[in-house]
């Protein structure tokens, strides 16, 4: 019963991320041309995450999502994984996104985050992690409030304001409640697990099949929703384009290892305790962006 609840909660995810074109690039390159609205409510997505916890407490069950120290090391890792999501033209969500609208290049940029681990077992940072404890009832409060101002400013606005933050704000209510039902489901943590368990050739260190049915429980929302809005087309790929994504998939996933999630994890998990760590992680993530944009430009032209 709880599994088909939370495939149902991951294919309505998927279908609304579709539909609202869910991309931090997107965002971020809306916000160059001064329309700052989509990327705030991306931002923002995770600001119903109080209600998935408060959810947990009344069931005995408390969670909290860890909490780090702020580093060089996070920095780092948001810039790199900005950079790669720049020169993809996806992060990890919309890297889906794409692919179930016909976009085969973001096979290689999948190659490429599989890559990125084997990397990383060549090369082990010695990151020092230290954990930062937080109210988690002043948070929690903090979001309600938070969420309250969001929904009064939408409700404002015109059809399209409307649609685009009560969209984002499901995709983070959504994301919450899976959290509390299979903490490591985004695609990106599925496809760490696999390597990893590649790498140090253990069977028993693979995911469960759970994990694999929500995976394409996701994908089957995002597919539905791009055919049913005309948007699946196929767009061939070309040698350029392969290296560029494998490039691009590599860099997202050293990037996301360092600073321990992408952006997925980073905005659906980390950003709602108001992490330094966090924080500084996503901040870094779009300058990495806007770098990375400014290389896909030079690359194109």
């Amino acid at each position: 019963m709880v599994l088909a609840l939370a495939l149902v909660c991951i294919f309505t995810l998927g279908y609304l991320a579709q539909t609202t074109g869910l991309c931090l690039i997107r965002g971020v390159k809306e916000s160059i041309e001064g329309k700052y609205e989509f990327l705030m409510a991306i931002l923002l997505s995770g600001s119903l995450s109080w209600v998935a916890f408060y959810f947990a407490n009344f069931l005995s069950s408390p969670m909290q999502a860890p909490s780090f120290a702020a580093n060089l090391w996070f920095a780092l890792g948001g810039v790199i994984f900005g950079i790669g999501s720049a020169l993809n033209q996806g992060c990890g969500v919309s890297t889906l996104s794409k692919l179930s609208r016909g976009d085969v290049k973001m096979f290689a940029t999948m190659t490429g985050w599989l890559f990125g681990w084997f990397l990383l077992a060549l090369w082990s940072p010695n990151i020092e992690l230290i954990k930062s404890s937080y109210d988690s009832k002043i948070i929690n409060i903090a979001l309600a409030v938070l969420s309250v101002v969001i929904v009064i400013w939408a409700l404002a606005g015109n059809k399209e304001r409307k649609k685009l933050w009560f969209s984002m704000l499901a995709i983070g209510l959504i994301a919450s409640f899976l959290f509390l039902y299979e903490r490591h489901w985004t695609p990106s943590s599925l496809l760490h697990h696999i390597s990893d368990a590649l790498i140090k050739n253990e069977q028993t260190s693979f995911p469960s099949i759970e994990r694999y049915i929500l995976f394409l429980s996701l994908i089957s929302g995002m597919f539905i929703a791009a055919w049913r809005t005309k948007r699946f087309q196929y767009e061939s790929v070309d040698i350029k384009g392969i290296a560029i994504h494998l490039s691009a998939g590599t860099f997202m996933r050293l990037g996301a290892a360092i600073a321990l999630g992408g952006n997925d994890t980073q905005l659906l998990v980390f950003l709602p305790t108001m992490s330094l760590a966090s924080i500084l992680t996503m901040v870094s993530m779009l300058v990495g962006i806007r770098i990375g944009i400014a290389i896909h430009s030079y690359v194109n032209n």
